[in-house]
């Protein structure tokens, strides 16, 4: 009887994945049919209109960093055409012979909730594992090799099929592969040595705060009441969270060792926001328009290399695996967890080529926010009255920056007008 009750809860276990899974060949296949149609397949195309009836080359395409919500511009490569009539180019309903927007927004929207929902799940069930013996997994450094292998599987499909670009300049991408896995490693650390996932989660929405610093005082940049305000209350909430939340005496230095990671996890984003500048920089001087899967793979190969090299060289392959080797029960959460990460890029990639880069960043933004609610309703977090408090005024500083986005995309596509 127990092993019957046991299988049915692994059948319920794995059939989150085994839809993500299913799904991902579809959006698979829509995407590099989007790559490699022709442009009225895309909202975008309303651009076109503006050189109806002269070849086109390129449309402006965003394209997020490896494993990261936030985007860089860069053009995509579109197939010469002759002549674009402006009804075809401003059709935003339908695409022709395409699929409604609505059912696009659906399966994009979709796919990225489900997949980095069950990723963040996934990730704190890794860290929270503990052994027969008491000991936890520990290898972040390793989980962050495996995680860039799967998107590299999926990046090189992708590419494969939808042709690859020649001619890249690899420099940048290696040195934002490092920046980001590093940034990842960091957070996975603080989840190792005792940070709670909804404080590291609602820490990293305040992103914009190393990159704020770094401004002020490289580039002597200003900002807005508001965004000083936006970046307070991220910050201030989750101190606030983190204070309120019911800690054991034995996880005090360890949630201490495990904030200091968040905050060098903090600091490396703002570094790779710099690296994805220059690259974007790099690839206009040499005249290469990579495609998104051109950025999935590269991007994560170096991802991998570096989380390779950092691993071996601290013992994590070794006592990893042997971890692993000892639990086994860990080894399916470590694949889907991977497998979770590759599927999401992929649903990112298919919003983005689909619509405005404000709907991915609402979608990825709201995603953070049920991601910490799921995680403390879900994993047992215990909350005072206090830390929902400063849940409120975290998510408060999240949504303020996602309505100034809007707002600031709107300006902008007012000016364009």
């Amino acid at each position: 009887v127990r092993n019957k009750q046991k299988s049915v809860r692994n059948r319920v276990s794995s059939s989150p994945f085994r839809f993500l899974a299913l799904t991902l060949l579809l959006v698979l296949g829509a995407n590099l049919i989007t790559t490699s149609s022709a442009a009225s397949f895309s909202p975008k195309v309303k651009a076109a209109s503006l050189v109806a009836k002269k070849d086109i080359n390129s449309l402006p395409l965003r394209i997020p960093r490896g494993g990261s919500s936030s985007e860089s511009t860069i053009t995509q490569p579109q197939p010469q055409t002759q002549s674009i009539s402006t009804s075809t180019t401003t059709s935003t309903k339908m695409s022709e012979g395409g699929l409604p927007d609505g059912l696009k927004l659906l399966i994009g929207a979709g796919g990225i909730y489900a997949a980095f929902l069950y990723y963040g799940s996934l990730q704190e069930d890794v860290f929270r594992y503990v052994s027969s013996s008491g000991d936890k997994f520990s290898q972040a450094w390793l989980l962050q090799f495996l995680e860039a292998l799967a998107n590299v599987v999926i990046g090189f499909v992708g590419m494969t099929v939808s042709g690859a670009t020649p001619n890249i300049p690899k420099k940048m991408f290696a040195i934002s592969g490092a920046s980001q896995v590093s940034a990842k490693a960091c957070t996975s650390l603080a989840l190792a040595h005792g940070l709670s996932f909804p404080v590291a989660t609602l820490a990293k929405s305040g992103k914009m705060a190393p990159v704020m610093a770094g401004s002020l005082l490289l580039g002597g940049a200003k900002y807005s009441v508001r965004e000083y305000l936006q970046v307070l209350a991220i910050i201030g909430g989750t101190a606030i969270v983190s204070m309120g939340k019911k800690k054991s005496k034995s996880g005090a230095p360890s949630s201490s060792l495990g904030v200091a990671f968040i905050v060098l996890s903090l600091v490396l984003d703002g570094v790779t926001a710099g690296v994805q500048k220059r690259l974007k920089e790099d690839t206009k001087k040499a005249g290469v328009q990579p495609k998104p899967y051109d950025f999935m793979f590269w991007t994560n190969l170096y991802m991998m290399i570096t989380g390779g090299i950092v691993a071996f060289g601290i013992g994590e392959f070794t006592s990893g695996l042997a971890y692993i080797s000892s639990n086994p029960d860990i080894l399916p959460m470590i694949v889907k967890f991977a497998a979770c990460s590759a599927i999401g890029q992929s649903f990112i990639f298919y919003t983005i080529a689909n619509f405005d880069p404000l709907v991915l960043s609402t979608v990825t933004t709201t995603r953070k926010i049920f991601s910490v609610l799921l995680s403390i309703f879900l994993k047992g977090h215990s909350l005072s009255t206090v830390g929902w408090s400063g849940i409120a005024l975290a998510c408060s500083g999240i949504i303020s920056e996602m309505k100034a986005k809007a707002a600031h995309s709107k300006k902008a596509s007012d000016k364009k007008k």
